[in-house]
């Protein structure tokens, strides 16, 4: 099997990146084919209304609760203590407008010494 450090690629590496270039330009480029508008059922769309809290979630849960890939087992961690200060601060700014530069500034403002000043 050839490699990429020699050098030399095998056939079914490059057919593998020609049919995935090919998938991609197809997809991106579907909506300029057609002729006319196309539209996402409602279900779908409501759907998506989610996808992005979800995605957000799905990337910053694991990095609170979570070191090196293991639960933490300890209140020592900065991690906990700031994002109880963003969320206290986010619900208690809700609506009140630049609520979230407020919770990244208030989270921020827990972390950053418990985590430098105490090496938490």
């Amino acid at each position: 099997m050839m490699t990429w450090l020699d050098g030399r690629t095998d056939g079914w590496t490059l057919l593998t990146i020609l049919g995935l270039a090919c998938i991609t330009v197809l997809a991106r480029s579907f909506f300029f084919i057609l002729d006319r508008n196309w539209a996402l059922p409602p279900w779908a769309q409501r759907g998506l209304q989610y996808a992005p809290i979800a995605a957000l979630a799905a990337v910053i849960v694991p990095e609170i609760v979570m070191l090196q890939g293991q639960l933490i087992h300890t209140l020592k961690d900065a991690r906990l203590y700031a994002v109880v200060a963003g969320l206290g601060y986010f619900f208690w700014r809700h609506g009140k407008g630049q609520a979230v530069l407020g919770t990244i500034m208030s989270g921020m403002a827990v972390y950053l010494p418990l985590h430098i000043g105490w090496g938490w």
